[in-house]
């Protein structure tokens, strides 16, 4: 497994471009990013980044609700969705890291009491079969996979082993898998170390973030009156089990990215903070007993 992260935490005036970005990394010991939205996509400079070898490129993000009920603003997202997989293509990169889409409209009257709460994801599910449908086949013609980000605070139906069933019922391709984010599992009470078994190669990417629940503050609040009592972590600041998660992954024998998505509050704040937050959680993930993960990578990764 490679050592990543994502680098939205880190884009600023005076960190923004890929560059800039793979100099940061390859100083500090990264040889792996994930690149997010928050850069652009300027083709001839990622190339020369990929040539140069020093820094892998191992998967594009991009994750918006492309299901909007704002059709001027659904058809830009999809167009740099679809924009960043032909991209991905022709660079050899070998994952695009998404978002389904869900819809916000009221369509059908007998949901009326849970639309108060938050759209069931159900609701959502031949819109977004349709949506990917185009997506995989955009990623069929670039060699590409397509990685369903976990996140509930998006537009994202992708959030469940339920939904994930479900999606691969209706959408049978090899191309489709899960970028498996452990930390948005753990505030929704689901387990996050059995689904790694039950998806297997359907993992395509993997974030490395941990989550903190309060729960004094929670007997309080309930889930549904805030987001107050929890808080994503750095990895080995919350409640995860690392071991148990990175010894799962080799199970399966994942290979990919396992990629730090930092949003860590307490680690955020200024670029030294959020550096110093990326660093530290890198040498933690190195020294958990049996990780493997290898700052570096191999002759079959070049």
């Amino acid at each position: 497994m490679k050592l990543a992260f994502l680098t939205n935490a880190l884009v600023s005036e005076e960190m923004n471009n890929i560059e800039k970005m793979a100099a940061w990394a390859e100083s500090h010991g990264f040889k792996a990013m994930e690149v997010g939205p928050k850069l652009p996509l300027d083709e001839s400079a990622y190339a020369g980044i990929i040539e140069a070898g020093k820094v892998q490129v191992k998967a594009l993000t991009y994750c918006r609700n492309f299901l909007s009920s704002n059709r001027e603003e659904a058809d830009a997202h999809r167009t740099e969705l679809l924009r960043r997989i032909e991209m991905a293509g022709r660079l050899g990169i070998p994952v695009v890291v998404t978002s389904t889409g869900i819809h916000n409209r009221r369509t059908d009257e007998r949901y009326d009491s849970y639309d108060s709460i938050r759209p069931l994801p159900e609701r959502s599910l031949n819109e977004v079969v349709s949506w990917l449908g185009r997506v995989l086949e955009a990623a069929e013609k670039s060699g590409v996979k397509i990685a369903l980000e976990n996140c509930p605070l998006m537009g994202n139906i992708a959030i469940s082993p339920e939904m994930w069933s479900l999606l691969f019922e209706r959408l049978d391709s090899p191309r489709l898998g899960i970028a498996y984010d452990p930390s948005h599992l753990m505030w929704q009470f689901m387990d996050p170390y059995a689904p790694i078994r039950e998806l297997g190669r359907r993992i395509f990417h993997v974030h490395a973030k941990d989550t903190e629940i309060d729960r004094d503050r929670l007997r309080r609040t309930g889930i549904l009156t805030d987001f107050t009592w929890w808080r994503y972590r750095l990895p080995g600041l919350g409640e995860l089990d690392w071991t148990r998660f990175l010894s799962a992954l080799h199970e399966i024998g994942y290979a990919a990215a396992v990629s730090i998505e930092h949003e860590d509050p307490v680690w955020s704040g200024t670029a030294e903070k959020t550096k110093q937050g990326l660093s530290m959680a890198a040498s933690f993930l190195r020294n958990v007993p049996g990780s493997g993960l290898t700052a570096g990578f191999g002759e079959r990764d070049r």
